[in-house]
């Protein structure tokens, strides 16, 4: 699924969807160890018995594990990558929102948007993406973002 391209490909393609991801199913399993990993066992996450009783009807999903699931979904998609990538790397995010919430047992996949791509210096790539994780049968996605990575090639 993945394809290499030169980097200056991938910038001919700035303010186009470049990619979509598979779909990746929302379990309690994950939730859970997602709980365990950060030490955020809020009730609507971990207990499907109380959270049957909230506005939501069940367990939902942090949104840190939603946003958490984005080198998954960048693995899972299509996207273009640069030819001769020897890493790359998490630069940080400009902009992060949540929009919905992500009931376990949903499934979730990324929409990649190319914003900006630029050579910083020989051999170094800074990507920005605007990621959009939508959640399959509702409207509204979970969350949208403006993400950005370094590649080195």
């Amino acid at each position: 699924m993945t394809t290499f391209v030169p980097a200056e490909e991938i910038k001919a393609k700035i303010g186009q969807v470049v990619g979509t991801s598979n779909w990746v199913e929302i379990t309690q399993e994950r939730v859970n160890k997602f709980a365990e990993a950060t030490g955020d066992f809020q009730f609507i996450h971990v207990d499907p018995e109380k959270a049957r009783l909230t506005p939501f009807g069940g367990p939902i999903a942090h949104g840190f594990l939603t946003l958490s699931l984005i080198p998954l979904l960048t693995m899972e998609s299509d996207c273009p990558r640069p030819e001769h990538i020897k890493m790359g790397v998490n630069y940080g995010g400009n902009r992060t929102r949540f929009l919905a919430p992500v009931r376990v047992g949903k499934r979730v996949r990324g929409v990649f948007k190319l914003l900006e791509m630029d050579e910083k210096r020989p051999g170094q790539w800074q990507q920005t993406m605007e990621i959009t994780v939508e959640i399959e049968g509702e409207a509204k996605p979970a969350l949208q973002c403006e993400w950005i990575t370094q590649f080195f090639v």
